[in-house]
C-alpha cells in the first residue's frame, strides 16, 4: 500500500451527475468512505464487482459509511446506471487525475492484452458470465483501478488498493474489517476454471 497524501489529493475535483463539481474530500468530510475506482463503466468485470460491492451497501450505510463509485469518463454511465450494477453515488473523474495520484496504472495497447486474456480476468468474468452481467468494449480500455477506504474527516487511509491484472479486487471480508462492520452479505461463488472451461 503505497502512502496516500489525503490532504493532497482531497483537492482533486470530480463531476456528479448533475455536473457539479465537488473536490474528492468532500465525500470523506462527515463519513468514512468506501471509493470504488472502476476501469471503465463498460467493462463486464467492473460491473460484476461493482455488485458485489453493492451486497454491502445496507450496512455500511447502516455503519455511517458512504458508498461511492468513481469512473474515469462518462462513457457507458447510462447504461452502466440502467443495469443497476451499484448501489452507492456515482461520480466521475474526468482527468483522471485521482487515478494517477493513487497509483491506478495505465496499460499500453501492448500489455493491456496478455492482462486481459490472464486466469484472474477469465475467472472473474466466468462469474460474471454466469450473473448474467454482460459489458461491452466502450470507453478507455487501458485505464486500471482500485480502492480508497477512509476515514471520517481524513483522519486515515483504511485501505488503499491498486489493481495488478483488471480482475483484482477487494473481497468482501476485507471492506468490511477496514470499515469495522460485520455483514451479512455473501461473496459470489468462485468458479472451478482449468484450461479447457470455467463453470461455476
Amino acid at each position: 500500500m503505497a502512502n496516500v497524501d489525503l490532504a493532497a489529493v482531497g483537492k482533486n475535483l470530480l463531476k456528479k451527475e448533475t455536473g457539479e463539481s465537488v473536490e474528492l474530500q468532500s465525500l470523506w468530510r462527515d463519513q468514512p468512505v468506501v471509493l470504488f475506482f472502476l476501469r471503465r463503466f463498460g467493462c463486464q468485470i467492473c460491473r460484476w464487482i461493482a455488485a458485489e460491492i453493492s451486497k454491502l451497501e445496507a450496512e455500511l450505510r447502516a455503519g455511517g459509511v458512504a458508498l461511492v463509485g468513481i469512473g474515469p469518463e462518462e462513457v457507458g454511465l447510462k447504461e452502466f446506471k440502467d443495469g443497476g450494477f451499484f448501489k452507492g453515488s456515482i461520480y466521475i473523474d474526468e482527468k483522471k487525475k485521482t487515478y494517477k495520484d493513487l497509483g491506478f496504472k495505465r496499460y499500453t495497447a501492448i500489455s493491456v492484452v496478455p492482462a486481459a486474456m490472464g486466469k484472474k480476468v477469465r475467472d472473474v468474468a466466468a462469474k460474471a458470465k454466469a450473473d448474467g452481467v454482460e459489458g461491452n468494449f466502450s470507453g478507455d480500455l487501458l485505464q486500471s483501478g482500485g480502492m480508497l477506504i477512509v476515514a471520517k474527516g481524513g483522519e486515515k487511509v483504511l485501505l488503499h488498493f491498486i489493481q495488478d491484472s483488471p480482475g483484482d479486487y477487494v473481497p468482501l471480508e476485507d471492506i468490511c474489517k477496514a470499515v469495522g462492520i460485520s455483514a451479512t452479505a455473501k461473496a459470489g461463488q468462485k468458479p472451478v476454471c482449468n484450461d479447457e472451461v470455467c463453470t461455476r
